[in-house]
């Protein structure tokens, strides 16, 4: 490990609950619209909490904020709160729509950044700007909600809202004197070309665990009265919390400007029964919404002020609240100048050197420690647009993490002190009522900190290979985390995401573990031990629920892939018919070989049990090859899954009278066989000896059921080779990955061949069916209308994709060669074809010859305007054709890997 201070603190910090993890952006960008929050009888999550209530209504199981922070268990949060004196309410939270408001389904409608961060959180940055005028809240959706799936999204700059750099850019910058001693920055310039006011609240307050029913400990935040630190004011707060312990905020009074002096205002984080539904009165006199009301409305009962010339309140009684703010009221911030607010959350007391020298040396010493870090972790050899990419990638992950709590069983039985469960729920069921063991209050890799603020599992897979290169002991205990029997189902299943848990998400566990245990420089066997005895469970379930005759042709409903078929995989099969998928399958035997790969590692190591992990690893080879033969087969139903006229794998439609129909579609199911591929080491033989004579068997009883064993050949350099797809079939299917006609686009693999873009349909259980290329998005329904896999590039298919090219190179010793592009008469290795897609995907991140990044496409990102012009994004997933970023406009989730691919070590990770 490089001896940087910040690789240092890692070393210290490799448990969940260390010191320097205690702190971190583990505050959610939403809260609202979650399942979290949904106690209606009906399941409409987003409506059961919508926005328009969030600023006055406390919730059950998280909290949200603008750049905030908050402990690991989420009792304290820090987060801004501003006004530019126009908008209708307080900005507190990131605005977008609603499933059903949006022409693509749930949409953000802010522009904000992750700048920067370590993995310790010792140095945190995050940017949001905001408009001058009043925020378009009803414009947006009213748009959008007009407009059509074939439109584009009307977006916040398309408003006009934004012209001339009519806007604030608020940085918030924190930096860690010490594990529980925050020293925090805010920063406000005016980019606009008039003088504008600007009011800054930083807030704290505590989650509210005490209306419920379950936690009756006190708590509150107290107010102390003002002291003079180094001739600096101050105001300073304290909290009463038995779990938190004893933490104060102080604030510092700015004299450099007009406002710099704030008001310090309490209210308390619980709901504004009377003002959302008339109730008779309120639990207390102030709520949640307290300080936006005064702020905003001048309603001077709706907070209580602390006065910080009294060094105590008459009556002996400190002013305190479980809410409080500090309004900072800049009223006159000129063109191009800057505004700066600093605050300090610690436990101790820093007396002198509070807003002293130390302050800033704090903050100058972090951000030179991170700089030292990143020129350790990003290779010396990138440019300076490569390091910005890979870094800004790494700085969206660490800020994607957040707390993530939910206890199913507690969820559906509702709390003591509310109402009790909804009839309708009791009744027909309600979502996840099959998942009652799990009970998750854990900081999580997020897919995106607003559109998805939940975790997926095969999302967090991907995180994962990429959160290594920076923090490899955080990645572990993801991967391990979702095994755990608080997060596993009992019958072995991993959760999906909190929509749906029970729904089938591709197997790429291992996968990411095998990674993860490499980049870490295969230093830690206990791990891949413990990985490999869950997944053993999950192994189990999909062998018993997803290959229903026991053919090893497995069915596993859309597996991540949305829409990408001829019909709702999920629940839009015709009634009695069942389907045998090519990406199922090919999921299972990529499953397979990266068991096998782990049970083979683990025989190596003496402190692990050899003989144990070589049984396991002839498991794995007898269930590869059964599945391999499977694939090859003609079933009961006459046909196999390869199409030998389209030299293609497609999915088999069977009908309930054991006939099938083959679905000749040419999508990214047809190319997932490639990812099944592995090669064992040369001492295989000597290393498992319970392998090698089981496989000799094989191979002398039994060779027509080892049609997936490409290569074994006898001596001292024996080596085995496993692939689905093999010799024979290699070159048709690389001939139709590269070709630009079908997959490969200029910014990686195409999810459907752009062979469709004039449709293609057929007839399937009396009804016609049809799919058509669609480069960007969806214009269908399906999961939403806000993903789409007709087309468009994906990131995590793609990087299996090129992972797995570098292993058949290994399989074929560099022998296979392959145009790249089909038809150019320009031929390279497999290893050269995975460089391409990998060189494509990055481009994307790249300016063209205009100078614009192809991921910014047509949005104000790709303006002239340095402003814009500076902030990479990263999207879900990007247009088949442009390349331009699509989906969720800040999925630096899977899209990180980014990150892994510009960092990968120079050997192949295999």
């Amino acid at each position: 490990m490089p001896a940087t201070a910040e690789h240092r603190r890692l070393a210290e910090s490799a448990e969940s609950d260390a010191p320097w993890r205690r702190w971190g952006p583990y505050l959610a960008g939403r809260q609202w619209g979650t399942v979290r929050e949904d106690y209606s009888p009906d399941g409409d999550a987003w409506n059961a909490f919508p926005f328009d209530q969030a600023h006055a209504r406390a919730y059950r199981w998280g909290e949200d904020g603008l750049g905030g922070v908050s402990d690991r268990y989420g009792f304290l949060n820090f987060a801004l709160a501003t006004w530019n004196g126009n908008d209708p309410i307080l900005k507190e939270r990131l605005f977008g729509l609603t499933n059903a408001e949006g022409n693509h389904g749930e949409d953000v409608k802010e522009y904000w950044w992750a700048l920067d961060g370590t993995p310790t959180h010792s140095w945190m940055q995050w940017r949001y700007r905001y408009p001058q005028a009043a925020y378009p809240y009803e414009q947006l959706r009213e748009v959008n909600r007009n407009r059509s799936r074939t439109e584009r999204e009307y977006e916040l700059a398309d408003t006009g809202i934004l012209d001339g750099s009519r806007f604030f850019d608020i940085t918030m910058t924190y930096a860690k004197a010490g594990p529980d001693d925050l020293t925090i920055t805010i920063t406000a310039t005016n980019h606009g070309p008039e003088v504008h006011p600007l009011h800054l609240i930083p807030q704290l307050w505590l989650r509210n665990t005490w209306s419920w029913g379950r936690d009756h400990r006190p708590a509150r935040i107290v107010h102390r009265p003002r002291r003079n630190v180094d001739a600096v004011a101050t105001s300073t707060v304290q909290v009463e919390h038995e779990l938190v312990g004893g933490y104060r905020l102080i604030a510092e009074h700015t004299t450099a400007a007009a406002g710099g002096t704030p008001r310090v205002l309490f209210c308390h984080n619980e709901t504004d029964a009377v003002g959302l539904w008339g109730a008779a009165a309120n639990r207390t006199p102030t709520v949640k919404d307290g300080i936006g009301r005064h702020v905003v409305h001048g309603d001077p009962d709706a907070v209580v002020v602390a006065d910080d010339s009294l060094l105590g309140s008459p009556d002996g009684e400190p002013v305190s609240g479980t809410k409080v703010g500090f309004w900072y009221r800049f009223d006159a911030v000129a063109p191009g100048a800057t505004v700066t607010v600093r605050l300090r959350l610690c436990t101790g007391d820093p007396g002198e050197w509070t807003f002293g020298t130390d302050f800033d040396a704090v903050v100058a010493d972090r951000k030179a420690e991170a700089d030292e870090f990143y020129d350790a972790v990003i290779p010396a050899h990138l440019n300076a647009t490569d390091r910005t990419v890979a870094r800004r990638a790494f700085a969206g992950l660490l800020w994607g993490k957040q707390l993530y709590r939910y206890g199913v069983q507690e969820w559906l039985d509702g709390d003591p002190a509310g109402p009790p469960a909804p009839e309708q729920r009791r009744r027909e069921g309600a979502r996840n009522d099959d998942w009652t063991k799990l009970a998750l209050a854990d900081v999580i890799s997020m897919p995106d900190e607003w559109e998805y603020p939940w975790f997926a599992s095969w999302d967090l897979a991907f995180h994962c290979v990429a959160l290594a290169h920076v923090d490899p002991s955080f990645a572990k205990a993801q991967l391990v985390l979702l095994c755990r029997e608080w997060a596993m189902h009992p019958n072995g299943q991993l959760p999906a995401y909190e929509w749906e848990f029970s729904d089938v998400n591709p197997p790429v566990h291992a996968w990411a573990a095998w990674h993860v245990y490499r980049i870490d420089g295969s230093r830690d066997p206990e791990f891949l031990a413990r990985i490999l005895s869950k997944l053993l469970l999950n192994f189990s379930w999909w062998l018993n629920r997803k290959d229903p005759d026991g053919s090893d042709l497995f069915e596993g409903g859309f597996l991540g892939m949305d829409n990408i078929g001829l019909f709702d995989r999920s629940k839009g099969l015709p009634p009695g018919t069942r389907l045998e998928q090519s990406d199922a399958t090919s999921w299972m035997g990529f499953f397979c070989l990266h068991m096998f790969k782990i049970a083979v590692e683990l025989a190596e190591h003496p402190e692990t049990t050899a003989r144990a992990w070589d049984d396991l690893a002839t498991t794995f080879l007898e269930h590869f090859l059964s599945i391999a033969a499977a694939m090859d087969e003609f079933g009961s139903h006459g046909i196999c899954l390869w199409d030998e006229g389209q030299q293609f794998f497609c999915d088999v439609l069977v009908h309930p009278d054991g006939t099938g129909e083959r679905l000749p579609v040419r999508s990214m199911v047809g190319l997932l066989p490639l990812l099944a591929v592995a090669v064992g080491p040369r001492d295989l033989a000597t290393r498992l000896p319970d392998f090698q004579a089981r496989l000799a068997w094989l191979l002398r009883r039994r060779p027509q059921e080892c049609r997936g064993l490409i290569r074994s050949s006898a001596g001292d350099d024996r080596r085995v080779a496993l692939a689905l797809v093999g010799p024979d079939r290699l070159p048709a299917l690389l001939s139709r990955l590269f070709d630009e006609r079908e997959f490969l686009s200029p910014y990686g693999i195409r999810s459907l061949s752009a062979a469709y873009r004039d449709g293609f349909s057929m007839v399937v259980g009396g009804r016609t069916v049809g799919i058509d290329y669609e480069p960007g998005e969806s214009t269908t329904g399906l999961f939403g209308g806000n993903s789409n896999w007709r087309g468009p590039v994906w990131f995590p298919v793609n990087v299996l994709l090129a992972d797995a090219l570098r292993e058949h190179d290994r399989v074929t010793g560099g022998s296979v060669t392959v145009e790249l592009p089909t038809g150019s008469g320009r031929t390279g290795a497999l290893r050269d074809a995975a460089d391409e897609i990998e060189r494509r995907l990055i481009d994307l991140f790249r300016p063209g010859t205009d100078g614009v990044r192809p991921s910014d496409g047509q949005r104000i990102e790709a303006s002239d305007d340095p402003l814009w012009r500076e902030h990479v994004t990263f999207s879900e997933y990007f247009h088949g054709d442009t390349g331009e970023g699509l989906g969720a406009t800040h999925q630096t989730g899977w899209t990180a890997v980014v990150a892994h691919l510009l960092c990968r070590q120079p050997r192949p990770i295999s």
